[in-house]
């Protein structure tokens, strides 16, 4: 994935954490890339009752190759520029995974 040196990604206690801006009612699910030191993602599914937040974290998982119940929102649950927390994982692991995005 291009820019993934500017990408915010950090360790945290049992985990990594990732910046992501979310694009949602989008015509796809999918990894876009990196914008503002946020990983992109676009989902299909609306903005309601915390749905688009459920499939953004399904498609990070499966992006990364680990369980969705690893991924969690961890800031901006009503904001299109959140930060998922992804479990057991270190932020090294994490951006050489997203790497390969």
């Amino acid at each position: 994935m291009k820019d993934i040196d500017k990408l915010d990604i950090r360790d945290v206690p049992g985990g990594a954490v990732v910046a992501v801006k979310v694009t949602a009612n989008s015509s796809r699910d999918k990894v876009l890339g990196v914008l503002g030191g946020a990983l992109k993602i676009a989902t299909a599914t609306a903005p309601e009752r915390g749905r688009a937040n459920r499939a953004i974290a399904e498609i990070l998982a499966r992006s990364l190759g680990v369980s969705r119940r690893d991924v969690a929102v961890s800031a901006g649950l009503t904001s299109p520029h959140k930060e998922f927390t992804v479990s057991g994982i270190s932020a090294g692991w994490l951006r050489e995974k997203l790497e390969q995005v």
